[in-house]
């Protein structure tokens, strides 16, 4: 097995780990599109536990918390020694401001793949509705009365 030994990168890395408290959360990469009546929102979340999944909802915030825990690599022939460690673990969380019109109360979310994808349909009286124009052949005329006070 051939490792490339790049002290600069292993250094980079290193002052990344220290300088980053693990309590800070990290983000997390996603796309949002809109299918039809429904707002996607696909979060990248590559081995997270899906019991370690948060969603909540106050007022119009959604809340997306996650955590990559480091794996236990005890065994019987002793702990694991990394060789290189790139992939970030700790909390992941991400806060994402809905706007007014969205169904708030009927939001569905789905992990699978690493993909936690969440699902946020446009409320009823939000969605675009086609009004009908009477025609009428007859002309109204409003009166009203002006009244002086002398």
């Amino acid at each position: 097995m051939l490792l490339q030994f790049d002290p600069f990168r292993d250094f980079n890395r290193l002052a990344n780990e220290m300088l980053r408290a693990s309590r800070t959360p990290q983000s997390m990469p996603m796309d949002v599109y809109r299918l039809g009546d429904h707002y996607v929102i696909e979060f990248d979340l590559p081995g997270v536990d899906s019991d370690s999944l948060e969603l909540t909802t106050e007022k119009n915030t959604l809340t997306v918390r996650a955590e990559r825990r480091t794996p236990a690599h005890g065994s019987e022939q002793g702990e694991a020694s990394y060789l290189t460690a790139e992939r970030p673990r700790g909390t992941f969380s991400r806060q994402l401001l809905l706007g007014d019109g969205l169904d708030m109360n009927n939001i569905a979310a789905d992990y699978k793949d690493g993909v936690l994808t969440v699902t946020i349909p446009v409320a009823e009286e939000s969605k675009p509705r086609r009004i009908s124009v009477g025609r009428s052949s007859e002309r109204k005329v409003i009166e009203g009365s002006t009244q002086s006070g002398s």
